[in-house]
């Protein structure tokens, strides 16, 4: 299985084909009935930056339930990062470079509570190693930068790196992603395509200083995509044979799931039961409590690609507890980087195979001790149809995207009161 968890590249690519398919199947996710002991939603639609059959996707939602995410300008066109302030409207923050690059790509995660959003871009350099680092095809150098009072800014790398991504942001203004650094390592296109350089995990302070999370030892490479407002920061590690970074079309992988404390120290957060525990483990999220999700890989085989995943909950006094799997689905967990609230409560994903969709997909929210699909929990005359979420505030309100009246658009779906 080809896990489809939150790499917007690939939504793009699937876009047409799934606006066309998922409402040419029958419409009984619509139309089932909800039990009333769940809570209901209602659904936003946040448009697209473009005009006619552009796209958009929902990353994370801040408090005040503005949306950070990205979206194209013209079909098949370069996506952009942006803010949704609760308005009518994207609020374009544009890519590094400016008008230099007007074919760039950019991507927006984790609005926090002062509007500011981590950014990955793509500037208007070629990769002097030929790298892919953000998997758009361009081979393009990408940044780690963020928004801030109204303009994007670029982060540094590693010394020796020619990339960075960034994924997690807390009210602080720390930033969280990871950096390549001077290391050549030729195992690494065993797991990332065209990657030559080490990547690790880091956090850019607010004044713009970057500092390292290493790895846990014995491995070789790390990748940060959450951080609470605490310092504490979540990802994976591993060796750059068998270990992603974020934007491998594969989806991220790699043997183990971190907690990097505020002082910077990992802590390995174990593996499920199962007939392949511990062929990989990945930490996606984390709350002001120190809660931890993520997904792991419990059997029946070794292929990271095709291994039944499970989502976990990672606590300090129980450690890692299986969610389960939603029934049908081959995979299901929360994304990254801020799909778990400060109440506990998880969104994500589940992935069935199908004979008409080899990536089926349905947005969940854990509801007491039990995944809900979504879209059971909407107006059945929405015209929607929930694929993923992708993030959850203190509120409850969800984003992400879906097929929202026949196009691919990110959401924000609001608790009702009842």
């Amino acid at each position: 299985m080809k896990r489809f968890l939150l790499t917007s590249q690939i939504v793009w690519v699937l876009a047409v084909s799934m606006a066309e398919g998922l409402f040419a199947q029958d419409a009984s996710a619509q139309e089932q009935k909800s039990h009333a002991k769940h809570r209901r939603y209602t659904v936003v639609d946040l448009g697209t930056l473009g005009g006619p059959k552009t796209n958009s996707n929902g990353f994370g939602v801040n408090a005040a339930g503005w949306v950070a995410g990205s979206s194209n300008l013209v079909f098949n066109g370069p996506q952009r990062a942006f803010i949704w302030y609760g308005l009518d409207r994207l609020f374009d923050l544009g890519a590094l470079d400016g008008s230099k690059c007007l074919t760039c790509n950019s991507i927006g995660y984790s609005p926090n509570a002062s509007g500011e959003a981590a950014i990955t871009s793509e500037t208007s350099k070629k990769d002097p190693n030929g790298e892919d680092f953000c998997f758009y095809g361009t081979h393009h150098q990408c940044l780690a930068a963020i928004w801030r009072d109204g303009s994007m800014a670029a982060l540094p790398t590693l010394p020796g790196g020619h990339n960075a991504s960034a994924f997690g942001l807390n009210d602080q203004g720390q930033v969280v992603g990871f950096s390549e650094k001077g290391t050549p390592d030729p195992t690494c296109v065993m797991a990332t395509p065209y990657q030559k350089l080490r990547f690790e995990a880091v956090v850019w302070e607010t004044d713009g200083e970057i500092r390292k999370l290493r790895p846990l030892p014995g491995d070789t490479v790390s990748v940060a995509v959450g951080i609470n407002d605490n310092g504490q920061a979540v990802g994976w590690s591993g060796l750059c044979s068998n270990t992603t970074s974020y934007v491998a079309s594969t989806g991220p992988f790699a043997p183990h799931a971190v907690l990097w404390d505020s002082d910077g120290s990992p802590t390995d957060l174990g593996h499920l039961k199962g007939e392949r525990a511990g062929v990989y483990n990945v930490a996606t999220t984390i709350n002001n409590r120190g809660e931890v999700g993520g997904w792991a890989c419990v059997g029946p085989d070794t292929n990271p690609v095709t291994c039944i995943e499970h989502a976990f909950l990672w606590t300090r006094e129980k450690g890692m507890q299986d969610l389960g799997i939603f029934p049908g689905a081959i995979a299901n967990g929360p994304p990254c980087c801020n799909t778990i609230s400060n109440k506990g409560e998880i969104v994500g994903t589940a992935i069935a195979a199908t004979p008409a969709f080899p990536f089926n997909e349905h947005a969940l929210v854990r509801q007491g001790n039990e995944w809900v699909e979504l879209n059971t929990l909407i107006p059945a005359d929405s015209g929607c149809y929930l694929v993923c979420a992708q993030g959850v505030n203190d509120a409850g309100e969800i984003t992400g995207f879906g097929v929202l009246n026949g196009y691919i658009h990110a959401y924000l779906a609001r608790p009702t009161c009842e």
